[in-house]
């Protein structure tokens, strides 16, 4: 198998097992959402289990599998952004996802893995999503952040 089918294969099995975990924890649901940032009512935990979870295993499989290697599994270069600065850009980016994931009671990933189910009511969020990501674009010179090889920094240096 060549490289780039392999690599097909790994985005694959990794967007199958994504979409898994967003059904499987019921957070492709807004209402689950929505019930753990209201804090007022009948506060829903599970998200923070959820995240909590996600955080742990991301952390112990790149201690042990991704932090020890110079290259991937099928010998390709780690890029990491060059910028690692907390700055105006990432703060407003923050607050604007944070505001439509409030609003909508969905995040961007399990919108995607909901599209499965075929709910009309999930594009009125997708299709305006997907404007919002590529709007900026259009008023800044740099369309992408320019990417770097393995630099090790911070706290999973």
């Amino acid at each position: 198998m060549n490289k780039y089918l392999a690599n097909l294969l790994i985005t694959l099995i990794a967007g199958v097992l994504f979409g898994l975990a967003m059904v499987i924890s019921q957070m492709t649901m807004p209402e689950k959402v929505l019930g753990f940032l209201d804090m007022h009512d009948a506060w829903d935990i599970d998200l923070m289990f959820v995240m909590g979870s996600g955080v742990s295993v991301f952390t112990l499989g790149y201690l042990w599998l991704i932090k020890p290697r110079q290259r991937s599994v099928l010998g390709q270069e780690f890029a990491l952004p060059l910028h690692d600065s907390i700055d105006l850009k990432l703060i407003s980016g923050a607050g604007l996802f944070g505001l439509g994931w409030g609003i909508a009671g969905i995040c961007p990933g399990p919108a995607i893995a909901s599209l499965s189910m075929a709910a009309p009511e999930l594009y009125w969020f997708i299709v305006p999503m997907c404007l919002g990501m590529t709007l900026p674009r259009l008023f800044q010179r740099e369309l992408w952040v320019p990417k770097t090889k393995i630099r090790r920094s911070g706290f999973f240096s």
